[in-house]
């Protein structure tokens, strides 16, 4: 695999230069100040290229090209959005970049209560807890019809919850909540998000599913053209959030997203830690049934408090918590082998550590939350050594496939 590293642009206080340091041989970057639906400009383009070649690096995959409010819900610009998203793919297309990442998650992106959860040995980690999240969108939030979509239990712990909250914790929690894409200055106060979550008022499950699908037919022969392989990032978490239907999920949701737009150049993001919080997703399983359309891989690892779906749960280390991690990069250093016989250009898949609990230095930094540098290079190194030894040629994988000494 392609060690990659995501870097916020020039405002990110872990560096390029730092990211070479912890092993990364490529970036993963966007342009977080352009606005969503807009056209990514050449200029823009061009110098983010440049500053992330003066760190000694290049910019590998982009995350992500923003897929609009109006796009998701089929209303209001979303025919000149998705025109505009084909023309800024064929920008990045001239411009060397070959991997496009994106998601199709209505209103949030994803979603944590807490950003720098106390570990007991002092780490910071971001942590899913059901009940703030409940407590937020029934007594804080006030979102209509809040409570039918909770049960009994967790209506009664919520209010418990709640009325035991300094009001420092409610700001952090409608501000955490409210946060709109990483890196990007998004974001929506309590009316606001009361107002987006009214615009999809009428879109259910299978309505959203299928503008996804209208959105994919559009832009994926574009991407074939052009010779982009686009690839979805799944829901994090991985269920339906106030109100709100998810669609990436599961290993049946991906199926049919493939299925029903079936190109190569259509592919996923292989997010361990987004899937892996369900405990019905085996992500072993999941790696080998998509290899083929498997694009970009984020590895990293949560810890469940339960295997209930909705469940809270938190960051773990990268080879901690759910995931078989091991199998999970067997899976794939198989597929690169596979691709490599077959003779594919894009045999090697990027992969980065993605997110991170913040350890030493980390916790004066002030870096962008779950994006510590300490805590990734650890990751990184701990993925890496994984990764070399299973293709090794004299050990696992390596001594029973010759191919992957190339590795």
């Amino acid at each position: 695999m392609r060690h990659t590293w995501r870097w916020f642009g020039p405002v990110d206080k872990v560096t390029v230069q730092d990211a070479a340091q912890a092993g990364a041989e490529g970036i993963v970057s966007a342009l977080h100040h352009i606005a969503t639906g807009d056209v990514w400009p050449v200029d823009e383009i061009t110098r983010r290229h440049e500053a992330i070649k003066a760190g000694g690096l290049y910019w590998d995959v982009v995350e992500s090209v923003p897929v609009s409010e109006d796009i998701k819900t089929q209303t209001g610009d979303w025919k000149t959005h998705i025109a505009n998203w084909q023309e800024t793919l064929r920008r990045l297309s001239a411009s060397g970049i070959r991997t496009v990442c994106y998601n199709f998650m209505p209103v949030l992106d994803w979603t944590r209560t807490d950003l720098r959860w106390e570990m007991k040995h002092g780490a910071k980690a971001m942590r899913f807890d059901l009940n703030d999240f409940a407590a937020f969108d029934i007594h804080i939030l006030k979102r209509p019809d809040a409570t039918q979509d909770y049960p009994d239990w967790l209506l009664d712990a919520a209010a418990k919850r709640f009325t035991e909250m300094p009001d420092a914790k409610i700001v952090a929690l409608s501000r955490n909540i409210g946060a709109g894409l990483p890196g990007s200055a998004d974001g929506y106060t309590l009316p606001e998000l009361i107002e987006k979550l009214r615009s999809y008022h009428g879109v259910n499950r299978e309505r959203l599913q299928q503008n996804l699908i209208d959105f994919l037919s559009e832009v994926t022969p574009v991407a074939e053209d052009v010779g982009i392989n686009i690839c979805a990032h799944g829901d994090d978490p991985p269920w339906p959030l106030l109100g709100l239907p998810r669609i990436l999920s599961t290993e049946a949701d991906y199926a049919h997203m493939l299925s029903q737009v079936d190109s190569r150049a259509n592919g996923v993001t292989l997010c361990t830690g987004s899937l892996g919080a369900r405990a019905d997703n085996d992500l072993p399983f999941i790696a080998n049934r998509f290899a083929d359309r498997i694009h970009f891989v984020h590895l990293r690892n949560v810890t469940r408090d339960t295997d209930t779906v909705p469940c809270s749960f938190f960051e773990d280390e990268h080879l901690e918590g759910g995931t078989d991690m091991v199998a999970v990069i067997a899976a794939l250093i198989t597929e690169e082998a596979r691709r490599r016989k077959e003779g594919r250009e894009d045999h090697t898949v990027p992969m980065r550590p993605d997110h991170g609990q913040e350890i030493l230095d980390d916790l004066t930094r002030g870096a962008q939350s779950g994006y510590p540098a300490i805590g990734r290079l650890k990751g990184l190194a701990e993925l890496r050594g994984i990764e070399r030894a299973l293709s090794h040629g004299r050990f696992g994988l390596g001594k029973n496939n010759a191919e992957l000494g190339a590795l």
